[in-house]
């Protein structure tokens, strides 16, 4: 007979993996979006991604962590405003915290240095040309924060970059 503990460890075992990120939308004073450029794959994206859940860290420390590494502002990140399931094809879904950033100083924009190994470029991006740099149900996401922060209102649910009704 298996102890109790061990049975409840094999049912956790057996659950479907589900990914999360998270990520902070920054911009300037003109309202422009604050774009990554990475080596490892094609389009550009948010500074931020990977919520490291086996270390027990939290979307918002993961977003935090993410940007002080790969932008070097290390920056508490603000209310969230959408969070979007995706669904996984090939993969296990993602869930998908996008927080608030702020409006970052000319100071603080000069201070950005790029994480290497990950990443070649950054720039910022007006809001009517970010189609031609997300790809996917990124360009949807930060659509859907940008008519939050706009609102006033409260965080956009979302699934596959679309809002739930």
């Amino acid at each position: 007979m298996t102890a109790p503990d061990a049975d409840y460890a094999a049912y956790i075992a057996g659950l479907p993996r589900i990914l999360a990120g998270a990520a902070s939308l920054f911009r300037d004073a003109d309202g422009r979006i604050l774009l990554v450029e990475p080596n490892y794959r094609k389009g550009w994206a948010l500074p931020g991604w990977t919520v490291e859940s086996e270390t027990g860290e939290a979307p918002r420390q993961g977003a935090r962590r993410e940007t002080a590494e790969e932008i070097g502002l290390d920056m508490a990140p603000g209310r969230l405003l959408a969070v979007d399931w995706v669904r996984g094809v090939g993969r296990p879904p993602i869930v998908a915290y996008l927080y608030d950033g702020g409006v970052l100083t000319a100071a603080q924009l000069a201070a950005i240095r790029l994480q290497e190994e990950e990443l070649l470029s950054w720039r910022l991006v007006a809001p009517a040309d970010l189609d031609g740099y997300l790809l996917g149900t990124l360009g949807p996401r930060v659509r859907a924060a940008l008519a939050v922060l706009a609102s006033g209102g409260g965080a956009v649910e979302l699934e596959d970059g679309e809002p739930v009704a």
